[in-house]
């Protein structure tokens, strides 16, 4: 049943529609600096048009009373209402992005389906599911609405108000925070080296204890491992293990690593945290809570900057300022019985890092695509089609067809784009430059590299 207060905000937001759309197409410019592709027009219709400029005072008040005011006051009343009124009247789509970061905290049906209701008029949409809030935030996304002057100050009241352990994090700088959203968990902020510390995150593990090969009797042969080898010394990271934990800093090789693993992008990576310039201590890296794109969002315990997880550079804080890029190590993703076979020496995580746990988040939770929004994706490939990624020394990202490559590969066929060759490594594929050196290569779903690397080369058998 609805309520009367948000029937009444509904009849209102009808009734000024009308008014709305009589606004003058001159007063209105599309901000979209290139034409939206021929595919993000098909999948999500024209964008609407957006307003230049800063807020109206008025306008900036009823953003105010809306999206800081009621989360103060826990309550939506009727300040709220004209509020939400004003807003729709005003019909500029920027403000729609604000409306959804606070559609993933809303307390109450009535809000929420306020905002909804709210952001439909403002984008000119109709839901087609029940998820309206992946609705609207893929619609953004794919149309590249951009933000209003103020936008992240909005932003970090409403996260703060729920999340305030995340205040540091919300700063200026080479990130796109109108794609950032709550991943539903909360930051893993422990100090360092407390693996076995309970927390209500998603807990890193640090320096994890290890077992051979041949003592790690709970692993079956076909349980999926990442694999990683430097300097000659190689160690599987389990899964199971790796979906509880996401996030692992180690040592291996005499090398620091630290090796996140996006659950939602199917990818596990590995970057090195030792041999930076002098003065800049080991980054830390720890869990966010938060999202850019169904990608998780990484940073660093010990000075708050905060990392692209995908390509490995500081985007805030400190590191971004001195410039931090952290260089890639290759991740071959296979099975333990070949993993272990054709790398006998192997150490492997204890069980114990599994909390008890056996999920099989690959398998089936993104069964019906991404679970979080993505907005537009190259349409090349499916958006969870397993892809080998790395970058060419020509500084191009090239996608490999996972599936493909494989049977080019245990054909004898050579795989080859610019400087990279790609090789077998245990039932897995690993890029290799032409004198043999590692380049960096791991797995991911399609959407999550097409989407941080938007020109990247596909190759296809």
């Amino acid at each position: 049943m609805t309520s009367r207060p948000a029937s009444r905000l509904r009849a209102l937001i009808m009734m000024t529609l009308v008014s709305a759309l009589m606004i003058p197409a001159t007063s209105l410019q599309a901000q979209q600096a290139d034409p939206l592709p021929d595919y993000v027009i098909e999948a999500y219709g024209e964008p609407p048009a957006v307003p230049q400029g800063p807020l109206s005072s008025d306008l900036r008040a009823a953003v105010k009373a809306v999206f800081e005011d009621s989360i103060v006051q826990s309550s939506w009343a009727r300040d709220q209402d004209a509020g939400l009124f004003q807003i729709v009247e005003a019909g500029d789509p920027r403000i729609a992005w604000v409306i959804s970061d606070m559609m993933r905290f809303t307390w109450r049906q009535e809000f929420d389906d306020a905002l909804a209701d709210a952001a439909a008029k403002l984008l000119g949409i109709e839901y087609k599911t029940i998820r309206r809030w992946h609705e609207i935030t893929d619609h953004l996304i794919a149309w590249d609405i951009p933000e209003y002057p103020g936008y992240l100050d909005t932003k970090k009241v409403i996260f703060t108000r729920f999340l305030p352990d995340v205040d540091r994090l919300f700063v200026e700088g080479d990130i796109d925070w109108r794609h950032v959203s709550w991943g539903g968990v909360l930051i893993d902020d422990r100090p360092y080296d407390t693996t076995d510390s309970p927390c209500n995150c998603i807990p890193a593990a640090d320096n994890p204890e290890v077992s051979t090969a041949a003592e790690a009797t709970w692993l079956d042969d076909d349980d999926v491992v990442f694999g990683i080898t430097i300097n000659g010394e190689s160690r599987a990271y389990p899964r199971q293990i790796m979906e509880v934990r996401e996030m692992v800093n180690d040592t291996l090789g005499g090398r620091d690593l630290g090796i996140p693993y996006c659950t939602l992008c199917g990818s596990a990576q590995a970057y090195f945290t030792d041999g930076l310039p002098e003065g800049v201590e080991r980054p830390i890296l720890r869990t966010s809570g938060m999202l850019i794109r169904s990608n998780k969002v990484m940073y660093d315990l010990t000075t708050y900057s905060v990392f692209d997880t995908f390509l490995g550079n500081a985007v805030t804080g400190p590191l971004a300022e001195n410039g931090i890029q952290l260089e890639q190590a290759t991740v071959v993703t296979t099975d333990w019985a070949t993993w272990k076979a054709a790398h006998p020496d192997t150490t492997v995580l204890l069980e114990r890092y599994a909390l008890g746990r056996d999920p099989d988040f690959r398998n089936g939770r993104d069964a019906d695509g991404p679970i979080f929004p993505v907005g537009n994706v190259d349409p090349r490939l499916d958006v969870h089609e397993d892809i080998i990624g790395v970058v060419t020394a020509s500084g191009t990202p090239v996608a490999f067809r996972r599936s493909a490559a494989l049977v080019a590969l245990r054909e004898g066929a050579e795989i080859t784009y610019e400087n990279v060759k790609l090789e077998l490594d245990a039932g897995g594929i690993r890029a290799l430059d032409k004198d043999g050196t590692d380049l960096g290569s791991h797995e991911a779903f399609w959407f999550a590299w097409s989407q941080f690397h938007p020109d990247t080369a596909l190759w296809e058998r």
